[in-house]
């Protein structure tokens, strides 16, 4: 057994269910779900991308993404969860690919170049903060909370690392996508696919997928057919099964 796969107080391995690759995650922590699965399928990989994904957490979307890009930096504030991100890099043995930085990214001048990358991911915190509900000593409410990092935040880091018509990916909420928009309009990226993500085919979108292109004029949106997680009996979705790897 290597240093990297030596499980340590609260820590759990996950299989990814794509070419053999696991996960370190601490359970008094976030750990990753669907949506970071979703968004790390959601746009099209070349092979040929430089792509950065902010605020990484324990570097799942990054080890899922790994065989469609060139090169990944993986950024995540949170020094716990950003040593489990280069743990599991090593793991997986993709140190030559994947650079694991702690580090804030409203500061996106000292992590990463400006104008490097050609896609970023960003799975970021959902919901505004509360006055006193949350504290970034909370880690799993920190993750759904913009206590650090707000929205504004995060489409602002993307713009700064992404080269004219590179790509951001984004997994949000739906009843946030007005100020989304407003929030890439001014950073000058246009949205140009949507998809909204269904939990079943009669019930209203809980997530939504974008991208934007960096510099792109805003007519052209793709609004994409829904994605539905589950069947009228409860059963995973054809899709979400293949996104999976038929693992579910």
């Amino acid at each position: 057994m290597s240093d990297a796969e030596a499980l340590r107080p609260n820590e759990r391995i996950d299989d990814l269910c794509t070419g053999g690759r696991r996960i370190i995650q601490r359970t008094d922590e976030f750990c990753f779900s669907m949506d970071a699965v979703l968004l790390a399928h959601f746009p099209r990989l070349t092979g040929r991308e430089h792509i950065l994904d902010l605020g990484a957490g324990t570097g799942v979307i990054p080890l899922l993404a790994a065989d469609g890009a060139a090169q990944i930096t993986a950024v995540e504030l949170n020094p716990v969860q950003a040593a489990l991100a280069a743990r599991n890099v090593q793991l997986n043995s993709l140190s030559e690919k994947i650079t694991v930085r702690e580090g804030d990214y409203r500061d996106p001048s000292a992590l990463f170049a400006c104008a490097a990358f050609d896609l970023v991911f960003a799975n970021p915190p959902y919901r505004p903060a509360a006055s006193g509900a949350v504290s970034m000593g909370d880690g799993r409410a920190a993750a759904r909370h913009e206590i650090t990092a707000t929205l504004a935040d995060t489409v602002r880091a993307a713009a700064y690392a992404l080269r004219h018509g590179g790509r951001l990916a984004m997994v949000h909420l739906p009843e946030r996508l007005g100020e989304l928009v407003l929030a890439l309009t001014a950073e000058e990226l246009a949205v140009k696919r949507l998809r909204m993500v269904q939990p079943r085919a009669d019930k209203a979108p809980n997530l939504l997928l974008l991208e934007a292109v960096k510099g792109a004029a805003l007519a052209g949106m793709r609004h994409e057919p829904a994605l539905i997680v589950r069947d009228a009996e409860g059963n995973y979705t054809a899709e979400i099964r293949e996104i999976y790897g038929g693992s579910i």
